[in-house]
Parts: C-alpha cells; sequence; structure tokens
C-alpha cells in the first residue's frame, strides 16, 4: 500500500530531527528527511507518519 497523506500535511510536516522537509518514499511507505546530512526515514504505518527520531532509521539500514 502506498503512503497517501494530504498534499497540505506533507507542505507542514518537517523532520524532527533537523527540521529540513520531508519526501514520502511509497515503495518503503516511509516519510524520508531530505536534507543528505540527515537522512532519516520515518515509518508511515496506518497512513500516520510516526515523527519520532527514536522509531527512524538511516535509508541504507535494512
Amino acid at each position: 500500500m502506498a503512503v497517501d497523506l494530504a498534499p497540505e500535511l506533507l507542505e507542514i510536516l518537517a523532520c524532527p530531527n533537523c527540521h529540513a522537509s520531508l519526501a514520502v518514499d511509497h515503495e518503503a511507505e516511509e516519510l524520508v528527511c531530505t536534507d543528505p546530512a540527515c537522512g532519516l526515514a520515518y515509518p508511515v504505518r496506518d497512513q500516520i507518519p510516526v515523527l519520532l527520531v527514536d522509531e527512524a532509521r538511516r535509508p541504507a539500514e535494512s
């Protein structure tokens, strides 16, 4: 299932770690930080973004 979040929501969401914008990764069902220095990926569960640094992973991790 692809991530289906309202565009208005995506405009205001930011990475809780570095405050950069987030991009949707539909395949991994995640929101990924657009700052290359940060790059954390936050899961989206049941169409709800889990924006907790403790729940995030680096995209290179499995």
